[in-house]
């Protein structure tokens, strides 16, 4: 909700989709910064702690952006307010995917644990658009930045004291070890795995962040703003049905192979949302994204289960920092570069360099398919 708020509150002030593109990539770059960041911080000391300080900083930060864009502050001041915010936005994905060690086994458990984190998430983009769609039309534009900014404050405070995450940083603190493979500037990232791992989430967020911007601007030129939020809802929903039969019968079965497929597939039903044409053919437009959506959840899931085989050992949050990191940078790379090519040569070109760009990560996947490959899994050591 916060960053297509965002986007629509500052196209709406300034007339510009380059300008808001630009501050909301400036919200995707730090909080990719800040996911590693934050999650090599929890891993040390627990999530509550570092959870209950960025709450607070960025509700200081929201408000700062908000009050830049009401007294027309020029264009590098927002995005670097826009950065700061990223920074400052609460960790919480990675930290509630790390918690699901503590509470479920690891196997089968866990690999549906994650697919039900994935579409527990997909729910949320599936209400955040709508909201956020319906509350640039209101009276101010930027009511649907405070409530999102608002929510993420009151719900990061709520999660962080919750009694699962309170255990595991008190666990933490009496372990006061540091995670022996977190030691240097790329942490857990220095595995080969890990780097495919994120390599697939890159390109993952390259291609959303294409359809984020491009989608809001057939809308527009066909008139209707809000059907933008509304057609993002729409996505989120194919993802969540798809990932519920998906879960029942996975392919390709090998991890492996899965993450360069399911990037292919997506890549070529994005490219396909370009046949909306000059006309802006909104039907057109709902199957193609429909298509592409079936396949988000598959792919947040295989993420989150190729952390299992590539990640160090006590490095949980920080390697899923690393995720959440090369997927916003994806969308800020994504938003930021089809803002740009809409106002050059309309959506439907947005969407065309959105696939080549995630078809080509998907072949740079499939050749780094062996560093996740089964024979590449540490030895497990029995209890």
């Amino acid at each position: 909700m916060f960053g297509l708020a965002t986007l629509l509150y500052v196209q709406r002030a300034s007339g510009s989709f380059a300008a808001a593109g630009l501050v909301s990539a400036g919200i995707l770059a730090g909080e990719g910064i800040g996911a590693v960041v934050q999650g090599r911080v929890m891993d040390r000391r627990g999530p509550t702690w570092p959870l209950l300080l960025v709450a607070v900083l960025f509700g200081v930060a929201g408000a700062a952006l908000v009050t830049a864009v009401e007294t027309g502050q020029p264009l590098p001041v927002l995005v670097a307010l826009a950065l700061v915010a990223g920074l400052v936005q609460p960790a919480l994905p990675g930290a509630s995917r790390a918690l699901w060690s503590d509470l479920v086994p690891p196997g089968r458990l866990r690999d549906t644990a994650y697919g039900y984190e994935a579409i527990s998430l997909e729910v949320f983009f599936i209400l955040g658009p709508a909201i956020a769609a319906f509350l640039v039309a209101a009276p101010w534009p930027g009511t649907g930045v405070v409530v999102a900014v608002a929510l993420m404050a009151v719900g990061s405070v709520g999660f962080a004291l919750t009694p699962a995450v309170r255990a595991r940083s008190a666990a933490m603190a009496d372990r006061g070890d540091q995670p022996a493979s977190s030691v240097g500037l790329f942490g857990a990232l220095a595995r080969p795995g890990m780097r495919t791992v994120a390599l697939a989430s890159l390109g993952f967020g390259l291609v959303v962040g294409t359809v984020e911007v491009g989608v809001p601007a057939v809308t527009a030129a066909a008139g209707s703003a809000p059907m933008g939020g509304l057609l993002l809802s729409a996505w989120s929903v194919a993802s969540v049905v798809a990932g519920v039969i998906y879960g029942m019968r996975p392919w390709p079965r090998p991890l492996h192979l899965r993450m360069p497929v399911l990037l292919g597939v997506f890549a070529v039903f994005v490219a396909m949302m370009a046949l909306t044409g000059p006309l802006e053919s909104l039907p057109v437009l709902v199957v193609t994204m429909l298509l592409a959506g079936a396949v988000i959840t598959p792919q947040v899931t295989a993420h989150s289960m190729a952390v299992e085989i590539a990640t160090p050992a006590g490095t949980a949050s920080e390697a899923f920092g690393w995720v959440i990191t090369a997927a916003t940078l994806g969308l800020a790379a994504g938003q930021s570069f089809a803002g740009f090519v809409v106002e050059a040569a309309g959506p439907p070109a947005a969407f065309l360099a959105g696939g080549a760009s995630g078809a080509l990560l998907a072949v740079v996947l499939w050749l780094r398919r062996a560093t996740l490959a089964p024979s590449a899994e540490p030895a497990s050591v029995p209890a």
